[in-house]
């Protein structure tokens, strides 16, 4: 079967702008929009399984590619917290014409997040989250303080640090700005208020995203209804069809609220 050609949205303007790629769903509400995670795209399983869902129950579903991944436009090593924070907006501005749930994968998690509060803070809060193995301040928390002094110094200097990733035949390039940008954009120093119900999914086996950061977030999550679910021998990316099933519960459980 040939996959759905994307459309394409200009965000920024200038030699800021880029072009995002999205697939877009029509459907009934609340509708769901998908945020993937750091170096992923928008027709990785988890996306495939909530479109197929989506098909099913007759659905509003969106999902897109940031700038520098999948089919959007722009440089991956260009790409900042703030940026795609700008993407998720313009696209959740462009696409969410009503009560939406948001689904966060990993950084998408740390997106969602922020985009929960924006929304909040303007008196139109999300319908609900849904957070698989959420990273928010993973620049600062999972890559910085992680780093020995070397890599740090490499990146200082030279502006960006290739890391071998387990996910991909070539290194991971992490740059000096992403690090510093990712600093305006820290959530977990402080109470979050999402205004809205927060269902997370954390592998207990996740060594990316190590479930001790799943509890401080709920810690921070202290005015809103949460409920986390601990997956015994899950990894980071929960993508077995178990796991594909209980993303797909916690959008129904937050629907039926």
């Amino acid at each position: 079967m040939a996959q759905a050609a994307p459309q394409f949205l200009t965000v920024g303007t200038g030699k800021a702008a880029r072009r995002i790629a999205v697939l877009h769903r029509p459907g009934s509400g609340p509708g769901v929009l998908f945020l993937s995670g750091y170096r992923s795209d928008m027709r990785g399983s988890k996306a495939e399984a909530l479109d197929a869902w989506a098909a099913r129950s007759g659905r509003a579903f969106t999902r897109f590619d940031y700038s520098g991944h999948g089919e959007a436009g722009g440089r991956f090593e260009e790409g900042t917290i703030g940026r795609w924070f700008e993407e998720a907006q313009a696209v959740f501005s462009t696409y969410a014409s009503g009560p939406t749930i948001v689904v966060g994968s990993s950084m998408g998690g740390w997106l969602a997040l922020l985009l929960a509060r924006a929304r909040l803070k303007a008196g139109r809060p999300l319908a609900g989250l849904v957070l698989i193995a959420p990273a928010p301040d993973f620049t600062e928390d999972l890559m910085w303080a992680r780093m020995p002094d070397d890599v740090r110094a490499t990146l200082m200097t030279e502006g960006v640090y290739l890391q071998p990733t387990p996910y991909a035949p070539e290194p991971y390039p992490i740059t000096r700005a992403l690090i510093e940008d990712g600093r305006n954009h820290l959530l977990l120093g402080g109470p979050i208020e999402t205004g809205c119900h927060v269902e997370i999914l954390q592998g207990l086996a996740d060594e990316d995203v190590p479930w001790s950061h799943a509890l401080r977030l709920v810690d921070r999550l202290a005015t809103d209804d949460v409920v986390l679910s601990l997956v015994k021998n899950a990894g980071h990316r929960l993508a077995r069809p178990e796991d594909l099933e209980r993303m797909i519960g916690a959008v129904e459980a937050i629907s039926a609220v």
